[in-house]
């Protein structure tokens, strides 16, 4: 398939002053040179923003395509993520150093704690080590991915900065209003991972969004991501394949009109529909 590049996606302002692309390629599932050739793809039909994690087991691979890519470096906006393993003081240090190295890259955009896992209640000395990343310049922005709003709580009055941005799971089935008024209200961006649904849920068949998406000529999915994007939040859709990430990407030249975004707000099951994420990741 022959690329065709499009407009590069609108971008939020961070607290850290950075500008985030608003939608980005998520990479979970990318791996060899496919991920690699994939990303660069990517690049050519206009992604900006790509997102990794440690867990992924996929940084290299994502940071060959972006170094491959012929895009200059400050075009780019790159996440990674640390789990479990490096939360606890001071822990994080060493392990940014290894995944820039892995990564071919001088600094990460974004770096997030990838959940809380309160039972251990190390998020809070693991954060004051990303304050000290981020003071270093090893990483423009700092944030988090899973926390509740009594987290994030938490963080505000025991630390020195707020995260930049929360990436949580979201799609129009899962809508997290209480998570995103908290966010808005204190300045954090909020990032959906996983909003076209999860295994079994996809929003790709759901009655209201495919007959909202024939009215459009468009796909459940752009449906999804365009909602995604009239309702602010920055969004990740992962995909290794060229023409999916081409039909993500192309929702910037339309919009939904009020009545539909009431339609979509009503398919939201509330909290009771998201995964378990103080265990698990994504």
């Amino acid at each position: 398939m022959t690329t065709v590049a499009h407009p590069p996606s609108p971008t939020l302002t961070l607290n850290s002053g950075l500008q985030m692309p608003q939608l980005g390629l998520g990479t979970y599932s990318l791996n060899g040179r496919a991920g690699t050739d994939a990303v660069v793809a990517a690049t050519d039909i206009g992604y900006r923003l790509f997102d990794t994690a440690f867990r992924y087991g996929n940084e290299a691979v994502v940071g060959a395509g972006v170094n491959a890519a012929g895009v200059p470096r400050e075009e780019l906006f790159v996440t990674t993520k640390f789990d479990g393993e490096f939360q606890g003081e001071g822990r994080a240090l060493s392990a940014l150093d290894d995944s820039l190295r892995r990564m071919g890259l001088d600094y990460v955009d974004l770096l997030l704690i990838h959940w809380p896992l309160p039972k251990r209640d190390l998020y809070v000395d693991t954060w004051k080590t990303f304050e000290q990343l981020h003071a270093a310049g090893k990483t423009k922005s700092i944030g988090v991915s899973n926390f509740k709003p009594a987290h994030l709580e938490r963080l505000r009055k025991d630390t020195d900065i707020v995260p930049a941005v929360n990436q949580i799971e979201l799609d129009p089935t899962l809508a997290r209003v209480e998570a995103r008024a908290y966010h808005e209200a204190h300045g954090i961006v909020t990032q959906a991972w996983s909003p076209l649904g999860g295994p079994g849920a996809s929003v790709r068949r759901n009655p209201t969004i495919v007959e909202i998406a024939r009215a459009y000529d468009r796909t459940p999915a752009q449906i999804a991501l365009r909602w995604c994007i009239e309702i602010g939040v920055s969004t990740v859709p992962k995909s290794g394949n060229v023409e999916r990430m081409a039909e993500n990407i192309e929702i910037f030249d339309f919009a939904l009109t009020d009545d539909d975004m009431a339609r979509i707000a009503a398919l939201d099951q509330g909290e009771s529909a998201a995964q378990n994420s103080d265990r698990i990741g994504h």
